[in-house]
């Protein structure tokens, strides 16, 4: 099978992820549903050649002590992707996301214009979360492409593959992956505090080494982005705060409320007809209101500031979803299946 190929096909065909394994022609995910493609089932011959076209020497024996191993791969002018080698049952197989040659605008991809703003802040910890493939490193990648043609500033992004490559428009941009150019997003993270940063982005904070050194930068003057496979603010915070020792957890709840500035937890959507996705957002905005309920542990009390706090930019994700269903873009079903609160939904729309 011709790798490049199939890569092009799945570009043409606004393929969000490619599926490689033995017993089955290659799966493309188009519009966040799997499609059979024909031709011959993949024996365990032609992953391993695919795998072997796809990985570097390095990430191959790596591949072969783990089991499993991340990487990217580019062709040029064509498109960049983000590959997750793995073993199963003996054989190899592979999961390819696609990574669009072009960092889309925040108005391109729906965001909510207070996006832009939260953007333009000096200081401070802003976090995306929601779960896998749910557009976080896109929404990042156009956020530090805002900030790249709209300020003047050293931007460091430690990275795991590195996936949006970032031009020096206005900003200088250094990019560094984990694996390739440092070995931890930790030890990445500290070395980039003596680089003369002015914005920081963090791939995602895998550990409490990595928290801990996310908060620290934020509250030593840099704007730092960050994610978690986190659900909606609340959550989020209690997985940081949860994620410390109780002795640390007053400190890092002082920390946390002192730092923070915005919490996006987005998902994707289909939209009506099944023709593309579109994005749902809760926003917080860190108001003194909030702050304090952090500092104070009332981190369930925070769900209600965020339904209040619409003329500050904030929105609750049943909010959002309520404006895409009334702008038509997505269905009633779809609605209700991805509802929080569905109760105070159906009183709304039925």
């Amino acid at each position: 099978m011709n790798i490049i190929s199939l890569l092009k096909y799945a570009i043409s065909n606004n393929a969000s992820d490619i599926h490689i394994t033995v017993g089955k022609p290659p799966v493309l995910r188009v519009d966040g549903v799997l499609v059979n493609l024909e031709g011959e089932e993949l024996s365990s011959d032609d992953t391993k050649s695919i795998v072997e076209e796809l990985l570097s020497h390095d990430k191959l024996i790596e591949l072969d002590k783990s089991g499993q191993v991340d990487s990217s791969y580019s062709i040029a002018e064509i498109g960049q992707f983000r590959i997750n080698a793995f073993k199963q049952r003996g054989s190899l197989g592979v999961a390819i996301r696609v990574i669009p040659s072009r960092i889309p605008t925040i108005k391109e991809l729906n965001l909510p214009d207070i996006i832009e703003d939260l953007a333009m802040i000096p200081r401070g910890l802003i976090l995306v979360t929601g779960p896998a493939g749910s557009g976080k490193s896109t929404t990042l990648a156009s956020i530090i492409d805002l900030i790249n043609e709209q300020k003047r500033a050293h931007i460091i992004t430690l990275e795991d593959p590195i996936e949006y490559l970032h031009k020096h428009k206005n900003c200088i941009v250094n990019q560094r992956e984990v694996g390739m150019d440092t070995d931890s997003f930790n030890e990445a993270l500290r070395a980039a505090l003596r680089q003369d940063p002015d914005v920081i982005m963090v791939g995602e904070m895998r550990d409490i080494e990595t928290m801990s050194t996310t908060l620290a930068a934020a509250e030593t003057g840099h704007l730092v982005f960050s994610t978690l496979h986190t659900f909606g603010a609340a959550k989020t915070i209690s997985r940081i705060i949860d994620a410390f020792p109780p002795h640390q957890q007053h400190r890092i709840r002082v920390q946390l409320s002192t730092v923070i500035e915005a919490i996006i937890s987005q998902q994707l959507l289909p939209k009506v007809g099944g023709k593309g996705r579109v994005v749902a957002t809760e926003i917080m905005v860190a108001t003194p209101a909030i702050r304090n309920l952090i500092r104070e542990g009332k981190i369930h009390q925070i769900d209600t500031s965020i339904q209040t706090g619409y003329r500050k930019g904030m929105r609750t994700m049943d909010q959002s979803l309520l404006e895409l269903f009334s702008q038509g873009i997505i269905s009633k079903a779809t609605l209700l299946s991805h509802a929080s609160n569905v109760d105070y939904v159906k009183k709304i729309v039925l």
